[in-house]
């Protein structure tokens, strides 16, 4: 009986840890856990968000939904990163006076320009408004707010008017519960590893 017991233990824990190792994107970590001579596999997994499955009325509606996950995938990486320089960047204005606080910009804009000018350039117009979206939903502050700060009224009103000319608003706020549930359901499923 102890024979048994020790083959099944051993089989399920080479099962499951054959499985973890097969699909990582869901596991967080595997640890084994010895207690009183016994050896446990522990194995921790991401959380698993369930919907209901999507049902399309049209080819178009379908096709904006994947163009919608492909925009995420690729702005969402770059809103995350644009916030937390945006966290840098503030905490070190924070120290400086206004004079310096100009130096310091136009230095560290040319920096920007030179790391991140390259993705900006191929990104289509569906994608810079996606970004725009998700800005503001990482730092809380809409595009325009974040021109604005750094550059300006004035640049922040030209770009503004510009982006109108286009069918974009720097203002437009995100809205996770409503007007962008989709964008809010993507993302879940994308920072979860299921999309």
């Amino acid at each position: 009986m102890k024979h048994l017991r020790f083959h099944i233990a051993l089989v399920l824990s080479l099962l499951c840890f054959s499985v973890a190792a097969a699909d990582r994107q869901y596991l967080d970590s595997l640890a084994l856990q010895v207690r009183g001579g016994d050896t446990v596999y522990l194995a921790y997994l991401h959380d698993l968000y369930v919907y209901p499955p999507m049902r399309f009325k049209s080819k178009k509606q379908e096709k904006f939904y994947w163009r919608t996950v492909r925009d995420v995938k690729l702005t969402l990486p770059i809103a995350k990163i644009l916030n937390k320089e945006i966290i840098k960047t503030d905490r070190v204005m924070s120290r400086m006076n206004r004079r310096e606080q100009r130096k310091f910009w136009k230095q560290y804009e040319k920096v920007l320009y030179a790391q991140y000018e390259d993705k900006f350039r191929r990104m289509t117009a569906s994608q810079g408004q996606m970004l725009m979206k998700l800005i503001d939903r990482e730092t809380g502050r809409t595009s325009y707010d974040v021109i604005k700060y750094y550059k300006g009224s004035f640049v922040a009103n030209f770009f503004q008017t510009w982006a109108k000319m286009f069918g974009n608003d720097l203002k437009a706020e995100y809205d996770g519960s409503d007007r962008d549930r989709i964008t809010e359901r993507i993302i879940t499923l994308v920072e979860a590893g299921q999309l």
